[in-house]
Parts: structure tokens; C-alpha cells; sequence
């Protein structure tokens, strides 16, 4: 109940923000003071004194900052982050109340987190590194100078993320604080580096409207349905002695279907906060048509139509998919794919569930890959072909996904054993199959026709998704027209 009161008064303030603490009306000091001052607000009204781990995080993470220097900074806020949110979730799971969660002050910690290790990265990337030895993204993310203590609180503890996020970079942050975000996007929507200043900022009533809708329904569905499809059952004695095969699995789809729509209305919630006060703005399409999801969490669609493993993650929780790739997946040095896994793993909890999960989607992952590169292109060269192909993914993909979340959701180990052990670890069981039998090759540059994730019913939203950020990805190393246009006019404008 906190969390709701709390993000609808956000909701409020931030409508308020934009209308009368607007870029052309305030300075960037006020509206950086006044978006600390309520997000730590918010903090306190929510969890109390435990608020105080968000600004003693940030705290010691800038200290650190700017006594290690910019050649190691950035490994050393990674470890002390992560511990301390690590610390911080061992206390909270198993001194004070296990499988609860009264008082998750963790949650937003977990924001936090992220915010410090991305920009402690960014600024090593902009300040030590050098330019040709950055990726794209990285000279695109790098950020040239070290931001003051209220430009680091206020990005860590703003009032539109500090409950839900989601993660943005400090760039986008600072551009919108300032109000540079407007010039910049109309920008890049005419595909021009020069900016027409005096350009109107687009209304984000229309999205903000749109996404309450969708939090209406996803709330709707959650009070409604969820509860009458517990996960839990699917360990029920009764139940795995009596139900055939066909309906377990059927029961399991739609039970772990029915346990996102919380994510969905908590998600959509962040985003429509942080559009309502103005922020999230990508562009224009070619019609004209603005567009919100700068800093979008989920694409609802293309997660309940995913025909590929790959495809329902760089759809599911956007924002933490681009952090792992950034701060891991591209710089580690040795299997990327296991390393993402377990740091995802790590920053979730101490759970044991959620190191099942992901070690079993480490398996589910490599495995749905190796089918890919192997067999797909068999099967794209006929539209009723594909159609067929695109069915039988979607039904093993779903299957898959809800087969390894489960433990995600029980949390501990022996209801996760129990389950599995009465499936006979069948999928487990498989993805090593196949791994032994398919070669896993290494993505390849020439291989990109082949890369297709959508199925046959959903083309318009291949086509919408091509022109929106469907670059985000932790294995996806091409990058969006967004980042290359705002580089460019930012080196220009330099």
C-alpha cells in the first residue's frame, strides 16, 4: 500500500515538476535539490530509517569516486555497491523475515546499484579510457567530467525512480535536468545535426494515459486472476499425482503467465512518473508520431509472443538487460554469457530460487542458441513454413521460460527441487542433450539475416520494434540510430 500511495503522489509531483519546475522556467540547482529532496521523502515515507542505506550508499560510492581516481574507480564501486547491497539483502532475508517482504528496502537499493556501477563505468569510459578503444555505446554513455554530490544524489535518488526505477544513464539525466533533451531528440528526429531551439516540447499526456490504462488492467488482472492460479500448485501432491502431463505444463504456463502482471503494473508505473514530469522522450517516428520509451522497462507484446528464449529477455526488464551488457557481458573476458548470469543472479538476492533460475537459464540460453544457429535457417524460406516454425517456438519458448522462473518464485530450494524433480529435470536434461549434439557457434556479423525474432502474426511489430530500441540486448552488439545522432550532435555541439 505504501508502494502505490507513494508512486501515485509521485505521479502527482511529477506533473507539477514539469508544469511549474520546468527547464525554461528553473534552474538546473532547483530542480536537481527538489527532485533529491522528494525522492528521499518518498524513501523515508515508504521504509522508514532503512531510507538511510540509499544516501549512505551514494555517499560512500562518490567518496570512493573521487579518492580512487578514474583509473580504478569503476571496480572498486562495483564491489562496494554490490556487497553492500548484498549485506544489506542477507540481513533483510535471513535475520529479519524470510520469504517476506515488509519493508524490501532492498528493492530500490537494487536501482541504486545500478546507477552507481553504470555511471562509475561511464565516467572510467570518458575520463581514462581512450576514444578508439571504446565501443559505440561506450563513447556514446562516456561521461567527460565527474558530476557534483547533488547531481550524483539526484540521479541516484530522484523522486520519478527512486522506488521502481528505471534505470537511465547519467547523460539522459543530466540532458533532461537541463532541458537540452527536447533540442536534442527534434534533432535527431529530422536526421540533422543542427537543433531548432525554438521547438515546442512534446506533450507526454497521450503516453502517460495510455500507460495508467495499462496498469489499470495489469492491477485489475492481478487482484482478480493471479490469486486464483498460484504458482505453489504446481508442487501440490495432489495435483502432480493426478493431472496428465499436458495439463501440468498447461497449468504452468498459465500460472507464471498471471505472475507477471505485477511487473507489468509496477514497471509501467515508473515509466508513465517519469514521462508525466517529461523525461523518457525518444523522438519522432516518420510519421510524426512521439514517442515515450527512452527509458521503458518492458514491451508487453513481444513478451507474451517471444518465439525465442533471447527475444522474451531483451523484452523483459529492458533497462537491467542494458546494465549487464554494459557493465558485464561486454567486458568480460571470458564466457560473457555465464558471468551475466551470475551477476544477474547476485543482484537479485540471496534467495537460493534465484540462483536456480539463472543457472538454469544459463543452460536454457546457450541451448536455445545453439538451436538457432543450427536449425532456423531451414525453416524461413516458406511464409507457412515459418508460420509453423514461429508456433512451435513460441510454445517451447513459453514452456522454457516458465520451467526455469519457477524457482524465481518459490525462492527456496526444496519446493524448487520438489518441482523439478517431478518434471525429471526434463529440460535440463535436454539442454545438455543438445548441446552435446549442436555445435554453438559463435555469433557472427554475416549472420544477422538470419536474426529474425519475430514471429509470422506480429511483422508490424518486427517493423515498429526496428524503429524503436530493439537493440537492447545483452548479447546484441549493434546499437540504436538514437545513440549514433545524439553522439553526433553532441560532438558537434562540442
Amino acid at each position: 500500500v505504501n508502494f502505490v500511495v507513494c508512486q501515485l503522489f509521485a505521479l502527482l509531483a511529477a506533473i507539477w515538476f514539469r508544469t511549474y519546475l520546468h527547464s525554461s522556467k528553473t534552474s538546473p540547482f532547483i530542480r536537481h535539490v527538489v527532485a533529491t529532496l522528494l525522492g528521499l521523502y518518498l524513501a523515508l515515507f515508504c521504509f522508514g530509517w532503512y531510507a538511510l542505506h540509499f544516501v549512505i550508499q551514494s555517499g560512500i560510492s562518490y567518496y570512493i569516486m573521487i579518492i580512487i581516481g578514474v583509473e580504478n574507480m569503476h571496480k572498486y564501486c562495483f564491489v562496494f555497491a554490490l556487497g553492500y547491497l548484498t549485506v544489506c539483502q542477507i540481513t533483510r532475508v535471513y535475520i529479519f523475515d524470510y520469504g517476506q517482504y515488509s519493508a524490501d528496502f532492498s528493492g530500490p537499493m537494487m536501482i541504486i546499484t545500478q546507477k552507481i556501477t553504470s555511471l562509475a563505468f561511464e565516467i572510467h569510459d570518458g575520463m581514462f579510457r581512450k576514444n578508439e578503444d571504446l565501443t559505440p555505446s561506450q563513447r556514446c554513455l562516456a561521461v567527460r567530467r565527474m558530476p557534483s554530490l547533488l547531481e550524483y544524489l539526484s540521479y541516484n535518488c530522484n523522486f520519478m525512480g527512486i522506488l521502481a526505477g528505471p534505470l537511465c544513464s547519467y547523460k539522459d539525466y543530466i540532458t533532461f535536468i537541463e532541458g537540452r533533451s527536447y533540442q536534442l531528440q527534434q534533432s535527431e528526429a529530422n536526421g540533422k545535426e543542427d537543433t531548432k531551439y525554438e521547438q515546442t516540447d512534446p506533450s507526454p499526456n497521450i503516453a502517460v494515459a495510455q500507460k495508467l490504462l495499462i496498469c489499470g488492467l495489469s492491477l485489475l488482472f492481478h487482484m482478480t486472476i493471479t490469486k486464483t492460479l498460484p504458482v505453489e500448485y504446481n508442487i501440490d501432491d495432489n495435483f502432480r499425482a493426478t493431472a496428465s502431463w499436458p495439463v501440468r505444463f498447461f497449468y504452468l504456463y498459465v500460472s507464471l503467465m498471471a505472475a507477471r502482471p505485477k511487473y507489468y503494473f509496477a514497471w509501467t508505473l515508473a515509466d508513465a512518473i517519469n514521462n508525466a514530469a517529461g523525461f523518457g522522450f525518444r523522438g519522432y517516428d516518420k510519421n510524426g508520431v512521439t514517442h515515450w520509451d527512452l527509458i521503458s522497462n518492458l514491451r508487453i507484446q513481444q513478451i507474451e509472443f517471444s518465439t525465442s528464449f533471447k527475444m522474451f529477455l531483451d523484452n523483459w526488464n529492458i533497462q537491467t538487460a542494458l546494465w549487464l551488457k554494459r557493465v558485464c557481458y561486454e567486458r568480460a573476458t571470458f564466457s560473457p554469457t555465464i558471468q551475466t548470469f551470475i551477476l544477474s543472479a547476485i543482484w537479485h538476492g540471496v534467495y537460493p530460487g534465484y540462483y536456480l533460475t539463472f543457472l538454469t537459464g544459463v543452460l536454457m540460453t546457450l541451448a536455445a542458441r545453439a538451436i538457432r544457429n543450427n536449425i532456423r535457417h531451414f525453416f524461413v524460406e516458406s511464409p507457412a513454413v515459418k508460420l509453423c516454425y514461429d508456433v512451435v517456438t513460441w510454445m517451447a519458448t513459453q514452456a522454457a521460460i516458465s520451467y526455469t522462473v519457477v524457482p524465481f518464485v518459490l525462492l527456496s530450494v526444496k519446493p524448487s527441487f520438489t518441482f523439478y524433480s517431478s518434471c525429471y529435470f526434463c529440460l535440463h536434461i535436454a539442454s545438455i542433450l543438445v548441446l552435446l549434439v549442436f555445435p554453438l557457434k559463435r555469433t557472427q556479423k554475416g549472420s544477422k539475416k538470419h536474426e529474425s525474432v519475430q514471429p509470422v502474426w506480429s511483422r508490424k511489430l518486427e517493423e515498429e520494434s526496428l524503429l524503436q530500441k530493439n537493440s537492447y540486448s545483452t548479447t546484441n552488439n549493434s546499437f540504436s540510430q538514437k545513440q549514433e545522432i545524439t553522439c553526433r550532435y553532441q560532438a558537434l555541439k562540442q
